[in-house]
């Protein structure tokens, strides 16, 4: 009864600890992508694609944004070792300016897929936003990196990937902290994109310094209030 019990409570504490699902579909080669770099204003976009087995099991696994940077460089090599097949590819910055980041998103997860050595029988990806890849069925899952084992796998591997990018980067053009912010809008690199000027790997057509959505919202406050300030004329009229 009591060794019951303590395997019961191992089994709840795994579960706790991990909340993820191995499955999606009924198909065993089913394969997770996702991608890292989305809201930068430099860089490219990175994506990864994996398949996992199904008796894969890693309580540290989660969403690579729930992850310290260590927990993620511990998880990268158990998930190429241990994964049936694994992929990452990248668009870059240009690319990103000529057909958008959403496009640019997509291809990326098709080119990693293009990588694996293994050809999915089923697809699942972060996010709700997908172009069919090669004829085989797919699913977009919100948040599905805090759901599905082989996304929060690719989540990892995207997101390691392109954090060792941005390192090799910020070599080559030290100002931008991009060792520490990766790119990310932030104060700091915003002040250093006003101060220094842009580098060959900003994205052109992203808001570099913040202005624009401060004009939108500029725009929204004096709208509302010239509205309320119709309505009130309306009420004393």
């Amino acid at each position: 009864m009591l060794k019951t019990k303590i395997n019961d409570f191992e089994a709840g504490m795994s579960e706790l600890r991990v909340g993820l699902k191995g499955n999606f579909s009924s198909f065993t080669y089913e394969c997770g992508c996702d991608e890292a770099g989305r809201g930068c204003l430099a860089g490219p976009v990175v994506a990864a694609a994996v398949i996992l087995p199904p008796d894969f099991d890693c309580p540290l696994l989660n969403d690579s944004k729930q992850l310290t940077e260590q927990q993620r460089d511990t998880l990268r090599p158990i998930i190429e070792k241990q994964a049936l097949a694994w992929g990452v590819a990248v668009v870059d910055n240009i690319e990103i300016d000529e057909i958008n980041i959403l496009n640019a998103s997509i291809l990326a997860m098709h080119r990693a897929m293009d990588k694996l050595s293994i050809r999915p029988e089923f697809i699942i990806v972060d996010g709700n936003r997908f172009k069919p890849y090669a004829e085989i069925p797919h699913q977009t899952i919100v948040k599905g990196d805090s759901k599905f084992l082989s996304i929060a796998a690719a989540s990892v591997l995207a997101k390691t990937y392109r954090d060792e990018m941005m390192q090799q980067l910020h070599a080559e053009f030290p100002g931008y902290d991009w060792d520490k912010n990766k790119a990310y809008p932030t104060i700091k690199h915003r002040a250093a994109i006003k101060k220094l000027g842009t580098t060959p790997y900003h994205r052109s057509t992203y808001d570099l310094l913040g202005e624009r959505k401060a004009e939108k919202q500029a725009q929204i406050l004096a709208k509302k209030q010239a509205k309320a300030k119709k309505s009130s004329e309306n009420q004393n009229g």
